[in-house]
């Protein structure tokens, strides 16, 4: 198996929520967004140390007793062809998986829930879906395959998230607002205070976050097309 484990986290009480899970980290990412807070894991190099499976595997059946599930992040997870064998291995241990992913390949997402390998996805929703989607994700993105993969996930059956990175100059209220309304009816939506301390673009850490009110507003006008609102990072 050759999907590229960056390394893990043994216990995260953050990634899932309710739920004591290891994070595997992947390495490779199709996007360049500024704010990206996994800088190290965007580009792949040959050069990174990579954990085997077997390093992995032999932690998560001596703790399965003790953890809830393990959260497959990035980087971005589908682009590694050997994700679904990945996640079988996990399964057969007897975990939940939870799949974070910015949406771009729903090839691979179908192939996923469609073989009932997920218990979980987390998508992040980088803007609103038109021309500034790219400008936000500092490369050209294919705005249809991230609507597929909305309408995916929200069809799927299985619990989900949508979640975004709420970085002044790149989005402001509005914006949140339009990306609520777009995913209408939608389980649970997760605004992410923006965090200047590691950044992708470096000079972002000049930049102030919103105020716990300004987050605590926009999640407010969010709960008119969501059912369930959360704020992290406040």
């Amino acid at each position: 198996m050759r999907a590229r484990i960056a390394g893990f986290a043994k216990t995260s009480l953050l990634d899932w929520d309710g739920m004591v899970a290891a994070t595997v980290y992947l390495q490779g990412c199709n996007m360049r967004c500024p704010f990206c807070h996994n800088p190290d894991l965007v580009s792949v190099s040959t050069d990174a140390e990579e954990v085997p499976w077997e390093a992995l595997e032999e932690y998560l059946r001596e703790n399965s007793d003790f953890l809830d599930g393990v959260v497959v992040t990035g980087g971005e997870p589908t682009l590694n062809e050997d994700l679904p064998e990945l996640v079988r291995r996990i399964k057969a241990l007897g975990l939940k998986v939870k799949l974070d992913t910015n949406g771009t390949n729903p090839g691979m997402l179908q192939d996923l829930l469609q073989a009932g390998l997920l218990d979980y996805v987390a998508m992040d929703l980088k803007g609103p879906l038109d021309q500034q989607y790219s400008q936000v994700c500092g490369t050209e993105v294919d705005l249809e395959a991230v609507k597929r993969s909305i309408q995916l996930i929200m069809g799927s059956g299985i619990d989900y998230e949508f979640r975004t990175t709420v970085v002044p100059h790149y989005l402001n209220p509005g914006d949140v607002e339009r990306m609520a309304a777009y995913i209408g009816g939608a389980r649970k939506y997760a605004l992410q205070r923006f965090k200047r301390e590691r950044t992708l673009d470096k000079r972002l850490s000049q930049i102030d976050p919103y105020s716990e009110g300004q987050m605590l507003g926009m999640a407010e006008v969010a709960r008119k097309y969501v059912r369930k609102v959360v704020v992290r990072g406040i």
